[in-house]
């Protein structure tokens, strides 16, 4: 179990029902979709067909963490009635019901700017009514819109000289459109005729409604979106600036992004073609707007929705639990890269699987199959980083520094990075980030903390704009190993071991951290920094100053 320190109530908002139909289904379910789970068969030992079950991720709260789910005739009945209510609770934003004509009353038009002033009136009652400072929020597609209406328009238009972060703790978005929803199709005539015909309110998802709802009103241009502004960016509150000057922002550090990459399951689900939108997608979202530029992330090879969705996947709900309920936060650059420039026509690419110990999924996978591998810089803009744990920026591409804990070893180098934070200002690459927890069972209960890293590194030989298959080897990486991973947290301090999987001896399950842990690199700082030299095999192509660059910081 989690520590009560970290018990807020937690509210979930869902995604777009549509029209009529798809809204009098939506109402009709107590909790809004959040309890639907899912079935499915994988092949498993001996090429037999696996059956397995997902509860739901309520479901799993209430069991996992010990949430209560208060009902007794209606959730806002609840709510009005009774005093001192747990903080560990779940409620649902149904806002939803006065667009249904179920109840007997007119139904009114959904308007996404109503939904978000609803759910501050519901923040407001529940920090009332259970004494808890803020919320959790958890959103699926548009809910992940309403949310941000929330945070960046309706508390600074509403609450004036109140920051977003007095209401919500932490907002997590599966599959949220953040950069709005565009087609692969039609040179921008689909998205027009959206925008346009506004059928069954779909221009939500187009640039200048999304200007509208996540603009404070003090701050809106009459003429539109001004130039570059993008619906995809969150302006950070790094809690610096007044309350005025923070208005319309949130701490990015407090923001989750779990990003779908499976395009062919929502096809089956929805009758719908991967090619409106492309195959970099989920089937409806594209993967580079369903991520907040300097936000934590994870891609899953999950569909938008459907019974391979991201919301009723072990995958979303292992990485949800870890950002709400854990204590450490891990993450993983490549830094000190040096890849060969001999031949211009060469690019690279790598391949990341993250793997915690006692799961049954990965965390986090990026894979050139799944139309999403991390483009290596071929010329790095900095210095490498190494040795001195102060090239420990965000990978944000917004030139902030780290946020909480890791505040002490950041850099303001980050302004060079790409719209998806791959590529950090001082040269590194991000590879990966995850949330552990120190209290969660595991295998072992007087042992470390285990994760497994998989890099894979691939190159493409172009010519003209042409893949080039000469001397290719198809799903052959020109190098690739796993890092194990370590971490004890038994002391004032945490401790870590790594090695790599190349470098082991038998089963990695018979691997037991022995010897002297890794040197601290900051030992000034908050966080814990280590550097790993890749193996001697990897110098020719990523250089002989290549090493992974660990970061373990508290968190919540």
């Amino acid at each position: 179990m989690s520590t009560p320190s970290a018990r807020l109530p937690i509210i979930y908002v869902r995604g777009y029902a549509g029209g009529t139909s798809g809204i009098e289904k939506a109402v009709m379910d107590p909790f809004y979709g959040f309890n639907e789970g899912s079935t499915h068969i994988r092949i498993g030992r001996d090429d037999d067909p696996v059956f397995y079950q997902f509860e739901s991720p309520l479901l799993r709260l209430h069991l996992d963490e010990g949430y209560h789910i208060f009902v007794e005739g209606g959730q806002g009945a609840y709510l009005e009635t009774h005093d001192n209510i747990p903080p560990d609770s779940i409620w649902i934003h149904r806002f939803y019901d006065g667009s249904s004509g179920t109840w007997g009353a007119k139904p009114r038009q959904f308007d996404l700017e109503a939904a978000a002033a609803d759910l501050l009136v519901l923040i407001e009652r529940l920090q009332e009514r259970t004494g808890a400072p803020r919320v959790h929020l958890v959103a699926h597609s548009m809910g992940g819109l309403i949310c941000r209406c929330l945070l960046q328009k309706t508390i600074p238009d509403r609450r004036p000289g109140r920051r977003a972060g007095d209401y919500v703790s932490k907002l997590f978005t599966y599959g949220t459109p953040h950069g709005g929803i565009t087609f692969d199709v039609g040179f921008g005539i689909p998205e027009a005729l959206r925008d346009t015909l506004n059928i069954n309110g779909a221009d939500i998802f187009g640039p200048e409604r999304m200007y509208q709802y996540l603009t404070p009103t003090a701050r809106l241009d009459p003429d539109g979106p001004p130039k570059g502004w993008r619906a995809v960016d969150l302006p950070d509150d790094d809690g610096t600036g007044s309350a005025e000057e923070a208005a319309g922002s949130f701490p990015l550090e407090r923001v989750f992004c779990l990003v779908g990459t499976d395009p062919t399951d929502y096809d089956v689900a929805h009758g719908l073609s991967a090619a409106t939108v492309g195959p970099r997608s989920d089937g409806l979202v594209q993967i580079e707007n369903a991520q907040v530029p300097g936000a934590h992330q994870a891609f899953v090879h999950r569909s938008h929705s459907g019974r391979y969705g991201l919301v009723n996947s072990e995958e979303g709900y292992q990485n949800l639990r870890r950002f709400l309920f854990g204590d450490l936060r891990i993450r993983a650059d490549l830094v000190g890269l040096d890849l060969p420039a001999d031949d211009p026509e060469v690019s690279w690419q790598a391949e990341v699987r993250l793997a915690v110990r006692g799961l049954p999924v990965t965390m986090h996978e990026r894979l050139a199959p799944h139309w999403c591998p991390i483009q290596l810089p071929s010329q790095p803009p900095g210095g490498n980083g190494i040795g001195n744990g102060n090239g420990n920026g965000d990978g944000n591409g917004n030139g902030r520094r780290n946020g909480g804990r890791y505040a002490a070893t950041g850099t303001d180098g980050d302004a060079n990075g790409d719209a998806n934070g791959d590529a950090n200002g001082d040269g590194s690459v991000r590879l990966a980030t995850t949330f552990l927890s120190s209290s969660l069972p595991r295998p072992d209960e007087a042992g470390p903390l285990r994760y497994a890293l998989v890099l894979r590194v691939l190159s493409l030989h172009e010519h003209h704009g042409l893949f080039g298959f000469g001397d290719h080897l198809e799903q052959t990486a020109d190098f690739s190993d796993s890092l194990i991973v370590d971490v004890d947290t038994s002391g004032p301090h945490p401790a870590a071991w790594a090695r790599w999987n190349s470098e082991i001896t038998g089963a990695i399950r018979d691997l037991h951290p022995e010897g002297t842990p890794l040197p601290d690199d900051a030992p000034a700082a908050d966080a814990w920094i280590g550097h790993i030299p890749l193996p001697a095999t990897a110098a020719p192509i990523l250089g002989r100053h290549a090493q992974v660059r660990l970061s373990v910081a508290p968190w919540n």
